[in-house]
């Protein structure tokens, strides 16, 4: 079947460019490659895959290469199998965060690497909304999170319930990142704060820590939402062995 197929892509790619260079007909040739690389994905199940470059067509067979993955061969999640999942033990906490597309880019983050929750506090913006949906891809829909009007309140909750308190932030006496090693026995929550900012001094006098990523620049300062990537893959690598 496989072959079947190659040898008409190799024909219907062949009469495609011929089209394409005889009559311009760029829109029409780039509909039916993709149909054809739909196709061949479908019903083509070996190690063969399409290359879609201007006008060259190729089926290339059992070669070591760097394709783009398709979609479907990304292994993704659907929201049941993702809200079962066994999720990392950190909890992100957003301090009066003001950007909508840095609070979608964290819910999408936390999506990536299996965070427990997010909680949203103060003016942080909640789902559902447009401006987050345009960063979180969908990612508010499968990342469990909360709301507290203060940020202090959700301090009280997650010591409550026996959570280590740690602040990303530039303090006296911060742990460099790349010094710190979470103590896999034990659940974390990470306060990230305002653009401007920063942590509140009051959530930062309640914390058991603070962590600080290491900057060699002028700036010696991240997006939040780059921010919270850095901590939160350091976190995920220790968790998931």
């Amino acid at each position: 079947m496989c072959e079947i197929v190659s040898s008409f892509l190799y024909f219907s790619g062949f009469v495609c460019c011929l089209h394409g260079l005889l009559c311009s007909g760029e829109a029409k040739v780039g509909i039916l490659f993709r149909f054809l690389c739909i196709f061949f994905e479908k019903y083509c199940k070996n190690n063969s895959f399409c290359i879609f470059a201007g006008y060259k067509y190729q089926i290339m067979s059992d070669k070591k290469g760097y394709r783009k993955l398709l979609n479907s061969e990304m292994e993704r999640k659907s929201l049941e199998e993702f809200r079962d999942f066994r999720k990392i033990p950190l909890v992100v906490v957003l301090d009066n965060v003001r950007s909508l597309h840095n609070v979608g880019s964290v819910f999408r983050t936390c999506d990536a690497f299996l965070v427990e929750e997010l909680i949203l506090c103060g003016i942080t913006g909640q789902p559902p909304h447009a401006e987050i949906r345009k960063t979180a891809l969908g990612a508010s829909e499968s990342v469990k999170w909360s709301y507290f009007r203060d940020t202090k309140e959700a301090v009280s909750s997650l010591r409550e319930d026996s959570y280590i308190l740690l602040a990303g932030e530039q303090t006296e006496h911060s742990i460099c990142l790349s010094n710190f090693e979470p103590d896999l026995n034990r659940k974390y929550a990470l306060f990230l704060g305002n653009e401007v900012k920063g942590v509140q001094q009051e959530v930062l006098d309640n914390m058991d820590g603070v962590l600080e990523i290491p900057q060699e620049g002028t700036k010696h300062s991240l997006n939040i939402s780059v921010s919270a990537g850095v901590f939160i893959w350091h976190f995920y690598r220790s968790f998931s062995g």
